[in-house]
């Protein structure tokens, strides 16, 4: 008999992970898929006019807009199509509703999809490593709760993922995680003008087409501190056993070291296609061949120590993680307020990291055990780092 076609329903679908995943879906149905998928539903922030045209040429069975008070202009957009439409918390229930549901939500309002996801039994495809970072201690709660299971989207922690695999052998006597990092665009920066860089500079990144909030991050190093917590929550691994190294090529994505010295690393091109088709595929690979290398190239691996004097970031986040989930929910609030505050014009490029060391001195020592905790401690954190904005600024 025919597999029955999974239903899909991605959050975010018009960013970069989104429409990505949207092109993903589509090769699918234009090749010989090794699994059936359906699209289901496709969900945004605000973005109606985008989401109107991905009705127009991907046809989902339901759309839904993050902003209720947009659900009116929505529907008249869509009058011509015949496709449900949903706003505001019922956007959730397609979480629900969905046999496989992509994550590309960016920043905290993620960690309601991470949720309803794991929590209904569903495959969580998870490109939103904040919902990771702010609820880390609930992440396993939740899969046991619904018997969902994660599939991480992020290169490095997908990399990792697919090293360990699911053989004893590859699990055993695992000695450290290395997660590697392209280095962003200030790498070879001299330190005198990094005092200068502008929001523009920042979102130029060298390898990888993101949005601009990752790009942001990838140019502080912030990011790397994000998946250094993910990567400890996801594969229950210590702090002082997850290293970070600069490899400014983005081929090899993450290693994992075993204790008799072996290093199994997963290499491929900078293309998020490839783990986003892993992960919507799972357990099978895509058939078709998403970053694949050219060995006929000449090819030069470089494996860089992180600056931290440099990038302080990195170092704040471990430090962060050393406060337990707390912490880690302080330190993502405190940089998704620094973020803004660069875009906004509010503090320069350089303030970042002092905006998250005066955040991270002033955390409030606090225990997460429910998503209100979660609010709660996100909410006081971000009060926190508005206030040294206005110093600061």
């Amino acid at each position: 008999m025919p597999q029955k076609a999974r239903s899909l329903t991605i959050f975010g679908s018009t960013g970069s992970i989104g429409t990505q995943t949207l092109q993903v879906f589509a090769d699918s149905k234009t090749c010989h898929s090794s699994s059936e998928i359906e699209l289901y539903g496709i969900v945004a922030n605000r973005s109606i006019y985008t989401l109107v045209e991905q009705v127009r040429q991907y046809r989902p069975s339901v759309v839904g807009v993050a902003d209720a008070a947009l659900y009116r202009d929505l529907k008249v957009l869509l009058g011509n199509y015949r496709v449900e439409i949903v706003a505001g918390e019922e956007i959730y229930d397609l979480a629900r509703q969905s046999d496989l549901v992509m994550n590309a939500v960016t920043g905290f309002s993620g960690v309601p999809v991470t949720e309803a996801a794991l929590t209904s039994g569903g495959l969580l495809a998870n490109a939103n490593k904040e919902s990771i970072v702010a609820a880390g201690d609930l992440i396993e709660p939740w899969r046991q709760k619904g018997g969902g299971e994660l599939i991480p989207v992020d290169s490095e922690h997908s990399a990792i993922f697919q090293v360990l695999g699911s053989s004893e052998l590859a699990r055993q006597s695992v000695r450290q995680l290395v997660i590697t990092a392209s280095g962003g665009p200030f790498r070879t920066l001299p330190q005198e003008e990094l005092e200068t860089v502008t929001v523009k500079e920042a979102l130029e990144h060298p390898t990888w087409q993101m949005g601009p909030k990752n790009t942001i991050d990838s140019s502080t190093l912030a990011n790397k501190g994000l998946e250094v917590i993910e990567a400890h929550y996801l594969f229950d691994m210590p702090y002082d056993q997850i290293e970070v190294v600069v490899h400014p090529q983005s081929v090899v994505h993450s290693m994992v070291e075993y204790s008799d010295g072996t290093v199994l690393a997963q290499l491929s091109m900078p293309d998020m296609k490839l783990p986003i088709s892993l992960a919507l595929n799972y357990p099978q690979r895509s058939l078709t061949p998403y970053g694949a290398m050219d060995w006929k190239e000449n090819l030069t691996l470089e494996f860089i120590p992180p600056d931290h004097a440099r990038f302080p970031a990195l170092k704040i986040a471990y430090g962060a993680g050393k406060l337990g989930s707390g912490g880690t929910c302080w330190f993502n609030a405190s940089n998704e307020v620094a973020v803004e505050a660069l875009i906004s014009g509010e503090i320069a490029w350089k303030d970042i990291a002092k905006l998250l060391e005066l955040s991270m001195d002033r955390y409030e020592n606090c225990n997460i055990s429910t998503v209100g905790d979660v609010i709660s401690v996100d909410r006081r954190a971000r009060e926190v780092a508005r206030g040294v904005v206005e110093e600061i600024s």
